[in-house]
């Protein structure tokens, strides 16, 4: 794969990454989540899992790997994996993300997955940690779901240490969710830090189905920040595992256009992603060596725009996709 720049970073990255959040903790909201784990909940069973998909995925080319504090064990299995295998720090590159906490206690059916703490004692602890996992990998950090209600763009100490944190060399980013992401991005566009930008990379939901982001990511790529987009798949409501009666009519439509050029349902989704002239790098939330090679297709799809005309009436209304998605459920 052709490697792309994140931003005005220096670093060089595939343009399908891999997420993480479906590899290192047994629940999950992605559809069909407890079919891909197999049963197989152990550590021991889900870390050989992550490796196996890490494995393939660094063999195909990918060289971006996403994870977070409150992915269970996700920066565990990741930075074992990496020693194991023996890679340098320039061969990859790595994100982490703090703010949440994981509380799932490795059970699919725990009261509360994650807790979400966007305060400087967190992100000091947090760090820590993700040091301790990741080392010298680490070469962006980035605030976890950053909301204008968690307020943490308008916390001055937490903003500082970060800035700290830039001054030594690591990658700043935010990561954004929920119907008002659009904002948060225009937000974030706007701080600085002792006149400075303070983010060098911004990760946001864009997918078929949520769009609303586009003309805020766009400004944020013309500023040399860099953009992931995450959920391109929108927790596999946009491939063929979803069987929801009210989806039929759409989920043809991507079967069609997915026949046309050649490719599968989520090849067509996620090419529609990379199809756009703002994106560094979408993640491919992968939980099984199978769904990762057919999501690799995206990068050879031919694109056109016969298929952005056809898909583009997939498209929902922000709160009807969050609806939709806060009603998926962990398994």
């Amino acid at each position: 794969m052709k490697l792309n720049v994140l931003g005005s970073t220096r670093h060089r990255l595939s343009p399908i990454g891999i997420g993480l959040a479906a590899l290192g903790r047994p629940g999950y909201i992605n559809i069909g989540h407890v079919d891909d784990l197999e049963n197989s909940y152990d550590v021991a069973a889900m870390a050989a899992r992550a490796h196996a998909v890490l494995d393939a995925a660094y063999e195909r080319g990918v060289r971006y790997f996403d994870a977070a504090r409150s992915y269970g064990r996700a920066e565990e299995f990741l930075g074992s994996w990496m020693r194991k295998k023996g890679l340098s720090q320039k061969a990859v590159v790595v994100g982490s993300k703090w703010g949440y906490t994981y509380t799932g206690d490795w059970k699919i059916d725990a009261q509360a997955h994650e807790v979400k703490d966007h305060s400087l004692t967190v992100l000091l602890r947090q760090w820590r940690e993700s040091q301790s996992n990741l080392g010298a990998y680490l070469d962006l950090y980035q605030i976890h779901s950053a909301t204008i209600e968690s307020g943490v763009l308008a916390n001055n100490k937490v903003l500082a240490e970060l800035a700290r944190l830039k001054s030594e060399g690591i990658a700043i980013g935010l990561s954004v969710s929920g119907s008002r992401q659009r904002e948060v991005i225009e937000q974030s566009l706007k701080l600085k830090v002792d006149g400075l930008n303070l983010f060098d990379c911004v990760q946001a939901t864009w997918n078929l189905l949520e769009k609303s982001a586009s003309a805020a990511l766009a400004k944020a790529r013309d500023m040399g920040i860099g953009v992931i987009v995450k959920e391109a798949l929108a927790n596999g409501r946009l491939t063929d595992r979803n069987r929801e009666p009210a989806f039929a009519h759409k989920l043809e439509k991507l079967k069609q256009e997915a026949q046309r050029l050649r490719t599968t349902v989520d090849g067509i989704a996620l090419a529609a992603v990379l199809a756009q002239p703002w994106v560094d790098v979408i993640l491919s939330g992968a939980a099984t060596i199978d769904h990762l090679q057919s999501n690799l297709r995206a990068v050879e799809v031919m694109w056109d725009e016969e298929a952005a005309l056809e898909l583009n009436e997939l498209s929902e209304s922000e709160e009807t996709y969050w609806k939709a998605r806060s009603g998926l459920r962990w398994n």
